[in-house]
């Protein structure tokens, strides 16, 4: 099943829906790797900054697939508490503060790789839509919403070509709008709805980030639906 070309084509189909939004003074966030493209061509269209929202979950030791807390980049760093696991893993405050502090060591490393360095853009007061290239468990994006709420957007927007139609509502608590294209009943995993969904390499989202930091002319045309750092942590519950 393949309604996506690629990211892009999402990309473009996504902007198309956000831009009679009018969305005031909007900030594009990309989940990296695969939000990236989507968010590239959202960017151009609302002519917004592009910027990483970079997420890193953290999992029991003795379990690393299940998540006891995720941290969120940005001008300062948050940790989101995943309350139902955190009173069972044994953990204590300074544990999970260790643990924290080497995920935002990797957050670092990728912001130098991608964006050599440069800060995140502040959001307070701006519009900030969250893309990625689509949700499959919600459990990073949650993170990241929750992380948002916090930092004084004046409007969040989650904007995905593809989630699950369960996650779609459970996530519009978090949010003022969500963006769908499709939310099938049936899900699988992202790969299945795109014809082209490569694993994007370091040099592309660099490219692409660099890209977006330049003017750039909107792109002209349709796009159809295809048939088949380390730093102190504001701490938060609910992940």
């Amino acid at each position: 099943m393949y309604e996506f070309q690629d990211r892009t084509s999402a990309g473009r189909l996504l902007a198309a829906e956000l831009v009679p939004m009018h969305l005031k003074d909007p900030v594009v966030l990309a989940l990296p790797r695969g939000g990236v493209p989507v968010g590239f061509e959202i960017a151009k269209a609302l002519s917004a900054p592009l910027d990483l929202l970079l997420v890193r979950k953290i999992g029991l030791p003795s379990q690393p697939e299940l998540a006891v807390a995720a941290v969120v980049d940005g001008e300062r760093p948050d940790l989101v508490i995943n309350e139902e696991v955190m009173p069972l893993s044994g953990l204590s405050k300074s544990d999970l503060d260790i643990l924290a502090h080497k995920e935002l060591e990797e957050i670092e490393r990728r912001r130098k790789t991608y964006l050599s360095g440069r800060p995140p853009v502040p959001i307070a007061g701006r519009t900030a839509i969250v893309v990625d290239d689509g949700i499959a468990t919600g459990t990073t994006v949650r993170a990241a919403l929750k992380a948002l709420t916090r930092r004084g957007a004046a409007r969040i927007v989650l904007a995905v070509p593809v989630a699950p139609a369960d996650e779609t509502v459970s996530l519009r608590s978090l949010v003022d709008d969500v963006v769908c294209l499709l939310a099938p009943r049936t899900f699988y995993g992202i790969g299945e709805f795109y014809s082209d969904f490569h694993q994007l390499t370091d040099a592309e989202v660099s490219h692409l980030l660099q890209s977006s930091s330049r003017p750039v002319v909107p792109a002209s045309g349709h796009d159809k639906v295809q048939p088949s750092r380390s730093s102190a942590l504001k701490n938060d519950t609910g992940l």
